[in-house]
């Protein structure tokens, strides 16, 4: 059926019964059926490249491009048009992993800039080269957690952290002999009474994970947390967007001892779910339990600045079966991605973005206030994301935006989380309370 894959049809029942399906149609249920496309290309064996990139050009032209106001972890920032140019130089671009330093210099050198502002904007001492994304990066977190530890296999985690996330930790979690424990939520953020009770009576716990701002926009206040974390021995992770960490509390100034996220909000487009890239950062006494590469800044023997891989676990290489985490390769060209955003950006461009983000997302949640059919679920300080309740129908009401050409945020229970950013105007916001208000 398909002559390029070299899977005979037992391993594919074999691959099927693995994953708990019976067949193709069964594995891609998710997928609404009214985005799928059922029937034949028409495309003839002999079509010309040209051919065969105007099919599908007038094929994705039947997509229909929403003006977005969603986020829930994924967030469309603006990304400076010169940064697809910059990724396809020679010294940069390269197809595989840099183990021969001497013709790898410029992939180390963007990894130790990559590694450099990311430890910058997080004000953790150390940064590895970059993870896969935001929801493995805070699986390999969990695990990290609990190599570092001795006896212990609990992690504790906030009720406000993104399910996408959680679904993930969970994978890892079970596959790890891990055992997860919510931290319930108190009028919409973590609650610190009931952590303290928990940290007190369950043994062994390897760390605290928490989410900032959390999934519902909420920027908490993690005040005790750190000390109530290390004084049972347990580390305190953070997995925080990357690009709010501009203007927000760093991971460091909480006391973290971890800090994950996604890098996607730092310039990445949102391109259908990926790739993106994740980030890594730590205090420097667990440097030795940090999944991925470092690389490091040395002279050579002509005293000449040279770039190195100073540091990676050889167990990822030699011995898996033993190995704090398997990743030994990535989507280093999404570090080369941020990498370039940081750079062309700077801090007050970093700064003026989230500014602008956190303008437009006070000003469209005060508009929608005024219709008095909207109100916040939870009255707490907020950035660019913010979850109300809805007087009415949420389903009919996320229809209307979508005719009218808006992602109208995301669905949550019977309200909506909308997220803006530096991308929305104010005839966009205008424009979206009018159908709202309706």
């Amino acid at each position: 059926m398909y002559k390029y894959f070299p899977h005979t049809d037992d391993d594919l029942k074999v691959m099927m019964e693995k994953v708990g399906v019976k067949n193709f149609d069964e594995l891609y249920a998710q997928i609404p059926e009214s985005i799928r496309f059922r029937g034949d290309y028409q495309i003839s064996s002999e079509e010309a490249e040209t051919g065969v990139r105007r099919v599908f050009d007038l094929l994705g032209s039947q997509n229909k491009q929403l003006t977005c106001f969603a986020g829930y972890g994924v967030y469309d920032h603006y990304t400076p048009s010169v940064i697809p140019n910059l990724l396809q130089r020679s010294e940069f671009l390269t197809s595989y992993t840099p183990y021969q330093a001497e013709i790898s210099q410029g992939t180390l050198h963007y990894i130790f800039e990559y590694q450099s502002m990311m430890a910058e904007l997080t004000g953790m001492d150390i940064s590895n080269a970059s993870m896969y994304d935001g929801t493995t990066a805070a699986a390999e977190a969990m695990m990290m957690a609990v190599a570092a530890g001795k006896k212990v296999d609990k992690v504790l985690v906030s009720g406000g952290l993104n399910p996408r996330t959680r679904e993930v930790i969970d994978t890892y979690a079970l596959h790890h002999g891990i055992e997860l424990v919510t931290i319930p939520m108190k009028d919409g953020v973590t609650d610190l009474s009931t952590l303290k009770s928990q940290l007190s009576t369950l043994e062994g716990v390897a760390g605290v994970m928490v989410q900032q701002p959390n999934v519902y926009g909420i920027v908490e206040d993690f005040t005790g947390f750190a000390e109530a974390c290390h004084e049972q021995k347990a580390l305190f992770i953070m997995d925080c967007v990357a690009a709010d960490l501009a203007v927000l509390k760093t991971p460091a100034e909480w006391g973290a001892d971890i800090a994950v996220g996604d890098g996607q909000s730092l310039g990445i487009p949102m391109q259908f779910g990926g790739p993106y890239v994740g980030y890594m950062c730590c205090t420097e006494k667990l440097i030795r339990k940090m999944p991925g590469r470092i690389v490091g800044m040395t002279k050579d023997n002509r005293n000449q600045r040279a770039f190195v891989l100073t540091l990676q676990a050889r167990e990822q290489h030699i011995r898996r079966q033993k190995a704090t985490s398997n990743i030994c390769s990535n989507q280093s060209l999404m570090a080369l991605w941020v990498t370039v955003y940081l750079s062309l950006m700077g801090k007050q461009g970093m700064k003026e973005a989230a500014q602008l983000s956190y303008a437009g997302a006070h000003y469209l949640c005060d508009e929608l206030l005024k219709t008095g059919r909207f109100h916040l679920a939870y009255d707490k300080p907020f950035f660019n994301e913010f979850y109300v309740k809805y007087d009415g129908d949420v389903d009919a009401l996320y229809q209307r935006f979508i005719d009218a050409g808006f992602l109208g945020g995301v669905k949550l229970e019977d309200g909506l989380l909308f997220a803006v950013t530096e991308k929305r105007n104010k005839v966009e916001i205008d424009e979206l309370v009018k159908i709202a208000a309706l």
